[in-house]
């Protein structure tokens, strides 16, 4: 029969492994909400119907111009999310190429020209450059993504450079050169690979800075139209209403809160668990 103090410690695995799955189920919960919200929202029947301002008619009442709050959660995910993720994906093509090319390259001038440019734009406030952005091209959800996107090459583009360098410059890069193989396959098949890591690592932060972005520029009315659905528009034109319909903006809040907390979590548990499998 095993006594007390037996029986504590291997209980202490199976705990630790509940407790890790009880954290990866709420991260997923959390993440897995408004991104579906946004994906499928559109296409599910919701009212289009006005009604009067801050009133308690449908499932969450209406907003300040009598619109129904749940039809306009379910449009509204699109730009919010959208534009955000978007960004990001772009942040990282364009550079992500900056940086495997300025690791990668013989010529100490090409490292410095593509470099030294994106050395200037850091210092820029972000914020300060997308407003200009959002203001120059008013209501343009496009611009806003570029705006967001080019503010992060600079980062993204010092991150996989440096994480590229060690491989970029070992023996293993020398030899698939000598074999002859082609260029994308040096670049992204082996010299790629090793910028995963850093990269999972720095995309939970890169994704939550955007989201961040995109909804600070048309929480100001920078960015999209004073009408448009999007979770961000809707916090900034209801605020004035909180009290008398909280949920025009607690609802888009807490959407867009869920998604960049719930994505954090999981990104965290994944870059920890990946750290578990390289050091085993």
């Amino acid at each position: 029969m095993r006594t007390g103090e037996e029986a504590g410690p291997s209980r202490r695995p199976r705990r630790r492994a509940v407790a890790r799955r009880v954290a990866v189920g709420v991260s997923v919960g959390l993440l897995v909400v408004p991104l579906a919200v946004a994906i499928f929202g559109p296409f599910l029947p919701h009212s289009t119907r006005d009604g009067l301002p801050y009133s308690p008619e449908g499932l969450l009442g209406t907003d300040g111009l009598g619109r129904d709050v749940f039809g306009l959660l379910l449009v509204g995910g699109r730009t919010a999310l959208g534009m955000a993720l978007g960004a990001v994906v772009l942040a990282y093509v364009v550079g992500g190429v900056v940086g495997l090319v300025a690791a990668s390259t013989r010529h100490r001038w090409l490292d410095e020209g593509l470099m030294r440019p994106l050395d200037v734009l850091l210092p820029l406030p972000s914020l300060l450059v997308i407003s200009v952005v959002a203001v120059g091209w008013r209501a343009s959800a496009m611009a806003i993504t570029v705006a967001v996107a080019m503010t992060n090459v600079p980062t993204v583009a010092r991150l996989v450079r440096a994480a590229a360098l060690d491989a970029a410059s070992g023996p293993v890069v020398e030899a698939l050169r000598m074999q002859r193989e082609s260029w994308f396959a040096i670049q992204i098949g082996y010299i790629g690979r090793s910028v995963l890591g850093p990269v999972a690592a720095d995309l939970g932060t890169r994704i939550t800075l955007a989201v961040f972005l995109v909804a600070s520029v048309n929480f100001l009315g920078l960015g999209l139209s004073p009408t448009a659905p999007d979770w961000a528009v809707s916090v900034s034109r209801n605020r004035e209403g909180l009290l008398l319909q909280p949920w025009s903006v607690l609802a888009p809040a807490l959407l867009l809160v869920s998604f960049t907390l719930g994505f954090n979590l999981l990104a965290d548990r994944l870059v920890h668990r990946s750290r578990q499998v390289v050091t085993a």
